[in-house]
């Protein structure tokens, strides 16, 4: 009885220290310093209710700089060195020159597509653009959330799938109507300028040309018709991937904001 639970002590101890080296890691660092204290508490919240209800880190990480390195290896060596899990994805953001790359790894390959991605950029790249950065952070957050669960169901977003944007129609309609009627404006003030020359004339013989136009005969002919028909191509599916200098399989992509 004792050796049982001197097994169970054990087995409990090493769970203990496996949490801890996990809580360790940090799912949010903010070494560039773009949040407040108060943005950056609520998004490291926010994070770790997604990682720990998804099983999937969601991670943000900010720098001044990446010392020279690129945006891809410094994202995939930073997820590998700092005791993630196995399935993650990792935002990062290098203000020096105004990257950010997005490196996935195991089941985060899985839920975020190379379409997947795009959709999800231009969706929070726009807040980077404008400094809005916990704008940024939280709506990734959120979409890591929306496409992890998407791809549990068993069909990831991907091209045939993307979520749709909610059209607005409201918006939309007055900024129709207010160029429509701008446009007609224009149109119309030319054309009524241009009626100030007009002259009432019994004739036509002031809009003819004398000897301007001698026609003898005339024919259609058809020569022939062309049809060139060119294939449209195919975007890929899935997620393209690479191997980190760890020898982890990544996926992802980044750009400038």
């Amino acid at each position: 009885m004792k050796k049982l639970i001197s097994i169970f002590l054990v087995l409990c101890l090493l769970t203990a220290l496996c949490l801890a080296a996990h809580a360790a890691s940090p799912l949010l660092t903010d070494d560039a310093q773009l949040l407040t204290s108060g943005e950056a508490s609520a998004l490291e919240q926010k994070l770790t209710e997604i990682s720990t209800r998804q099983g999937v880190d969601v991670v943000i990480v900010t720098v001044d700089s990446t010392d020279g390195e690129e945006p891809m290896d410094f994202a995939d060596d930073w997820f590998d060195y700092n005791d993630y899990r196995a399935d993650g994805i990792l935002l990062l953001v290098s203000m020096e020159t105004s990257d950010w790359w997005v490196s996935t790894t195991g089941y985060g390959i899985t839920a975020i597509t190379d379409a997947g991605l795009e959709y999800i950029s231009d969706q929070f790249v726009p807040y980077l653009s404008d400094g809005d950065f916990a704008a940024a952070f939280d709506t990734f957050a959120e979409l890591c959330d929306e496409f992890i669960t998407q791809a549990r169901g068993g069909d990831p977003y991907d091209n045939h799938n993307l979520p749709k944007e909610p059209f607005k129609w409201a918006l939309n309609v007055v900024v129709a109507l207010v160029i429509g009627f701008v446009v007609a404006l224009i149109a119309t003030g030319k054309m009524k300028r241009k009626l100030k020359t007009v002259r009432q004339e019994v004739k036509a013989d002031s809009y003819v040309t004398p000897g301007s136009l001698q026609l003898t005969a005339s024919r259609d002919l058809f020569l022939y018709t062309q049809l060139t028909k060119t294939e449209r191509p195919q975007s890929s599916s899935g997620s393209t991937t690479h191997r980190s200098s760890s020898g982890t399989t990544h996926g992802g992509g980044g750009g400038k904001f």
